[in-house]
């Protein structure tokens, strides 16, 4: 009788322990490591806080950055975001006017390139997309670009037995959905900053401007800050910088989304950030070199366009020389940390 007492203590002691060590694993407590979006010193702080509903945590910057580079996001498998966004070329698509498509299509605006997006409060060349999170939902169904739709997405990330694992530690839970999908591409992509180029560091006192480049950054500040602001190098605007309407794509720009035939042939003002290495350059990546751009301004632009930016009425004035110290000198916002980062390499 009494070893039948000790048998049943011994019994009940031992399930007792393994109900606490399964609620123990029931509960699993979400411990994410939650990071902060570093604003550089001497910057704004952006317009409005592209992660107020998506907390950035190191999980969820891993598994964008997984999503980001992974092929089965296309139809085919063949076309990743970084297949258009590459970082050696500040994630823009390198030596392109269009990037390649699915079935042999291609796109019909030059990829922009993908850094400080937490300051851009409208994307796309014609602002028609207004918030971080919704941005991956043009290029993965559009029939020249990824040409997939969500649902099936979704089921080939099911299937992975790695992403299961990457959506609980980002959000709590194994579940994979569509807001949870574009929450993470959210948190890679709007976590890419540039701000190491030699021009910030000439700002932060490590290194200075050969004089060449102290001459074009004189010019710059004169004739050009209006529209490339200090130190995103963008005012995030749109406007008419005087480019004919190309007639092979017939792309209208801005008015295409207000409907407001005073924003005809408005395109967003690009950061010039990176610019050597984002070639080739406007909407549709018409201009293969910096210098063919700097003879649009000075005698390409057509005066006669009603929307033209009246800041280019008069063109702009230019020698050869203040040409070539000009280039210099945007040759400076070649930013090598944000193009060689493991951080931002594929995994």
């Amino acid at each position: 009788m009494k070893s039948k007492v000790i048998i049943g203590l011994l019994l009940f002691v031992c399930t007792s322990f393994l109900f606490i060590a399964a609620s123990k694993k029931e509960a699993d407590p979400f411990k994410p490591t939650y990071i902060k979006l570093e604003i550089p010193k001497g910057w704004p702080k952006p317009a409005k806080d592209i992660f107020a509903s998506n907390p950035l945590t190191e999980e969820g910057f891993q598994l964008g950055k997984k999503l980001f580079y992974d092929g089965r996001l296309s139809k085919d498998g063949n076309f990743a975001c970084a297949s258009c966004h590459q970082q050696f070329a500040a994630f823009a698509t390198y030596d392109h006017d269009f990037s390649h498509g699915f079935n042999n299509s291609f796109t019909s605006r030059n990829a922009p390139a993908l850094f400080n997006l937490a300051w851009m409060p409208l994307l796309h060349w014609d602002g028609g997309i207004n918030h971080i999170e919704v941005q991956p939902l043009a290029p993965l169904t559009a029939h020249n670009e990824m040409a997939e739709n969500i649902d099936s997405v979704l089921k080939k990330l099911r299937k992975d037995t790695a992403y299961p694992k990457m959506f609980k530690a980002a959000f709590g839970t194994t579940v994979i959905n569509s807001q949870r999908m574009l929450k993470a591409l959210a948190q890679f992509t709007g976590s890419i900053i540039s701000s190491n180029s030699k021009y910030d560091k000439v700002q932060r006192g490590e290194a200075k401007f050969t004089p060449a480049e102290e001459k074009g950054y004189a010019f710059f500040k004169t004739n050009c800050a209006g529209c490339h602001a200090e130190p995103l190098f963008t005012d995030n605007s749109f406007r008419n910088n005087g480019l004919d309407l190309n007639p092979t794509i017939n792309d209208i720009g801005r008015m295409k989304i207000t409907s407001d035939k005073k924003d005809s042939l408005k395109f967003k003002v690009p950061s010039l950030r990176n610019v050597a290495v984002t070639f080739p350059y406007m909407h549709d990546g018409r201009f293969n070199s910096i210098g063919q751009v700097l003879d649009h301004y000075t005698k390409g632009i057509n005066i006669n366009q009603p929307t033209l930016d009246t800041a280019l009425k008069k063109r702009i004035a230019i020698s050869n020389t203040q040409k070539n110290e000009l280039m210099y000198f945007l040759y400076t916002l070649t930013d090598t940390v944000l193009t060689k980062s493991p951080r931002y390499a594929p995994q």
